[in-house]
């Protein structure tokens, strides 16, 4: 009888024991179970992060393609305006600011990946493939900037070139100018030609002519009036109205390169060889009494 309440209080603890055990272990499953259901959460979510990361870097390198088009295109046609350079160094900007957040992105996932107990070979693979796209655009980008400030320079070179062009075509210009202006002028002077008609009084008293009693007429001999004279054009004097019926020519020019004619009454003369006519002298003295 003593031995058989022994053995009943060692079954009862027994199974005591055993109720306990399996109490404790199913706590643990359920632990266990509540903690895999977290981690397979977070790796889905680490999983789409990564998915979205690859979306933005592949627009990514289409907007740097984008840029590279359009330098392209401006170099080859004609050249950037100020406002497209100022949009393109604001893109490159922008692209470079986004890449860092990319690459900053990046390596937060994969520290919480590593940490993860669902990480694997293929997300890591993932994550230097991706790794190494930024770093190739980022290389991209700033072969651009590069290629831009270049052309920059290349711009600032050529404005330089075509500013001391300029200077030289304005110094060439203002030379060919002034050398043609004096040119005209030399040219107007050497045809420049001077006449007087009047009485023989009126000669003598300008001192154009001096003569005297049994002494021959000497035309100019000092210092004579030489605003009494017309200035005229030997190019374009062709005729000239004496508004008298006597003419004497008294200035020598050469035979048969003129003409004393009358018209309405009154003597006219014609010059028809200007340039023999101005030939022995740029002065014409024609006395009408």
């Amino acid at each position: 009888m003593k031995k058989l309440v022994i053995l009943s209080l060692a079954f009862i603890a027994i199974l005591a024991s055993c109720s306990k055990q399996e109490e404790q272990e199913g706590v643990t499953e359920q632990q266990l179970q509540d903690a895999t259901h977290q981690e397979l959460e977070a790796a889905v979510a680490d999983r789409d992060q990564l998915l979205s990361l690859v979306n933005e870097i592949s627009s990514g390198m289409a907007e740097i393609k984008r840029l590279e088009n359009i330098m392209t295109v401006s170099n080859s046609v004609n050249g950037e305006t100020p406002s497209q350079r100022a949009q393109i160094e604001a893109d490159i900007a922008a692209i470079q600011q986004t890449l860092q957040q990319r690459r900053e992105q990046l390596e937060q996932l994969e520290r919480r990946l590593q940490q993860s107990s669902l990480n694997n070979r293929n997300l890591q693979q993932t994550i230097e493939t991706l790794r190494a796209q930024i770093d190739s655009q980022s290389a991209e980008i700033e072969s651009l900037r590069a290629s831009l400030e270049d052309a920059h320079r290349q711009i600032g070179e050529l404005n330089t070139t075509v500013d001391s062009l300029n200077t030289t075509v304005s110094t060439v210009t203002s030379q060919r100018d002034q050398a043609q202006a004096e040119t005209q002028d030399l040219a107007n002077e050497m045809n420049t030609c001077y006449y007087v008609i009047a009485s023989k009084k009126e000669l003598k008293d300008h001192k154009i002519i001096e003569s005297g009693f049994l002494r021959k007429t000497k035309i100019m001999q000092g210092e004579f009036d030489q605003s009494f004279f017309v200035t005229a054009d030997r190019r374009t004097l062709h005729t000239i109205a004496l508004h008298s019926k006597k003419a004497k020519m008294l200035t020598n020019h050469p035979a048969g390169s003129y003409q004393i004619v009358e018209q309405n009454g009154q003597k006219v003369l014609k010059i028809t060889n200007p340039d023999q006519f101005w030939s022995l002298t740029n002065y014409l003295v024609i006395q009408i009494d």
